[in-house]
């Protein structure tokens, strides 16, 4: 699948303060999504844009929340609350070009009262970590504006993922 190895400096790794062990963090994916880098994506080197991996993490993001059976209701003309991200970050790692494949993975890290703290890993087709990062996502309330708890239902599906993720 893609090489489980630190790939990365010490000194990479301090700036990363989300990830405690590369690998074992690494190893704790299981959902993932494949993009490919698409033209307007580059500059004019064909690199890609340092913004792009912002909009891969929420590709991948609703992607999971859909498995997870969370979009279809907050994107319900009924729902009372709605995802909201709240901070988010990204470090880069490797060059990624046009037309590179990249497995974007996604887990659930944590878990608060109100919100979950999103992780994710973008894996290039030789296997190597391009790029890491992190969001914190809040359950927020349509009418008030303000966070709500999460549903026991929803929390416990949160719950069973972070052990899964724990497990693996």
């Amino acid at each position: 699948m893609y090489n489980r190895i630190n790939i990365l400096g010490s000194d990479r790794m301090g700036k990363m303060s989300y990830i405690s062990n590369f690998e074992d963090w690494q190893e704790s994916f299981s959902f993932n999504i494949t993009i490919k880098v698409r033209f307007n994506e580059t500059d004019m080197f064909g690199h890609m844009n340092n913004t792009v991996p912002f909009t891969y993490f929420e590709e991948a993001r609703i992607e999971y929340l859909k498995h997870l059976g969370f979009m279809q209701e907050w994107v319900s003309l009924d729902s009372e609350v709605i995802p909201v991200v709240a901070d988010l970050q990204c470090d880069f790692l490797q060059q990624v070009y046009f037309d590179d494949k990249i497995d974007v993975f996604v887990k659930v890290n944590s878990i608060g009262n109100s919100s979950i703290d999103v992780h994710y890993m973008g894996v290039n087709e030789k296997g190597m970590v391009c790029f890491t990062g992190r969001n914190s996502l809040v359950n927020l309330n349509r009418a008030t504006g303000r966070s709500e708890k999460w549903k026991t239902e929803w929390k416990d599906k949160l719950e069973n993922e972070l052990n899964i993720v724990q497990k693996v």
